[in-house]
C-alpha cells in the first residue's frame, strides 16, 4: 500500500471520530500515513472499547492525538487547538478536518404522546451540526493549523431535501450545513483551503439507530439501492480519503452522494 502522506507531517483533525463514520475515516487515513487527532464526547463506561480502536490506529505508525471533550463549547475547542500547535512545532500541519458532529433533537411536530420540537430544539441542533462546522474552520484558520492545501468535509444526508418524520431539525442543520460549506469554499479559497459535503447513503450506525423508525428507513433503502446493499462506514471513509488525495485539489464547494446510486430511485 501506498503511504502517501508519510513523512509529511500532514494530520486529520476529525471531530466524532471514535465510531461510525468519523472512526473509519481515521482507520483509512492512518493507513495511508496521515496523522490522526480525533475529537469525541463518550461515556466512561464505553472508554474501554473506543480505547481499543485508537490503539489499531497507532499500530497503523502514524501519531495519534484524542480528546474525550465536548468539542462544541469555546473553552474545550481552544483547549485542543493550543495543545496541536504545541505539539505539532512548526512542521504539523491539519490536511484535513473531517465534521462528524451527530448531535441533534429527534422529536417529532405533532404528538399527543411525544415532547413536541420547540425553538431551542432547533437552534441547539443547528448549532451543534452546522455552525460548529464554521466555528473550528474559523478557530483553526486563526491559529494558522491548516496547509497549505487543505481540506475540509462533512457529512450530509438525503434529509437535506426529504422529509422524515422526527427528522426536522436535524434536516434543517444538514441544509445549514450545506449552506455554510459552500461559503466556507468560497471565502476561505483563496487561503488554499477546500471545503465539500459528503451526501452518505443510509449507514448503520449508532445515530441511524437513535432515529424513530431506522428499521422502516433500512428496509426502504434496501429496496431503493440499485446494489440492494447498505451504504458501509468505510465506503464513505474511502471518498474521504480520495478528496484528502493531491488530485482531489480542484473539488470544492459540492455536494457529493456517496450511496452506491441510492439517491437516483
Amino acid at each position: 500500500m501506498v503511504k502517501e502522506f508519510e513523512n509529511t507531517h500532514f494530520w486529520a483533525l476529525i471531530l466524532g471520530g471514535s465510531s461510525g463514520l468519523g472512526l473509519a475515516t481515521g482507520q483509512k487515513l492512518a493507513k495511508h500515513g496521515c496523522n490522526i487527532c480525533i475529537v469525541h464526547r463518550d461515556r466512561k463506561s464505553e472508554l474501554p472499547e473506543i480505547e481499543k480502536a485508537f490503539n489499531l490506529l497507532k499500530k497503523e505508525g502514524v501519531e495519534v492525538l484524542t480528546f474525550n471533550v465536548d468539542g462544541l463549547k469555546e473553552a474545550d475547542r481552544n483547549v485542543i487547538i493550543s495543545t496541536l500547535k504545541q505539539h505539532f512545532g512548526t512542521a504539523g500541519k491539519v490536511r484535513i478536518f473531517v465534521h462528524s458532529v451527530a448531535k441533534g433533537n429527534l422529536k417529532p411536530m405533532v404528538s399527543e404522546e411525544k415532547t413536541t420540537l420547540k425553538n431551542d430544539d432547533f437552534r441547539l441542533t443547528i448549532d451543534a451540526m452546522a455552525i460548529s462546522l464554521y466555528d473550528w474552520t474559523s478557530a483553526l484558520f486563526e491559529a494558522k493549523l491548516f496547509a497549505s492545501d487543505a481540506r475540509i468535509v462533512s457529512f450530509t444526508s438525503e434529509g437535506n431535501t426529504k422529509a422524515w418524520k422526527n427528522y426536522a431539525a436535524v434536516s434543517a442543520a444538514k441544509t445549514a450545513l450545506e449552506a455554510i460549506t459552500r461559503n466556507i469554499a468560497l471565502e476561505f479559497a483563496p487561503f488554499g483551503i477546500k471545503a465539500n459535503c459528503i451526501q452518505a447513503g443510509v449507514t448503520d450506525t449508532a445515530s441511524l439507530r437513535a432515529i424513530p423508525g431506522s428499521e422502516l428507513i433500512k428496509a426502504h433503502s434496501l429496496l431503493r439501492n440499485p446494489f440492494k446493499r447498505l451504504t458501509l462506514p468505510q465506503d464513505v471513509a474511502n471518498v474521504v480519503y480520495l478528496l484528502s488525495k493531491d488530485e482531489a485539489a480542484w473539488i470544492n464547494g459540492t455536494i457529493i452522494p456517496v450511496d452506491g446510486g441510492e439517491h437516483i430511485s
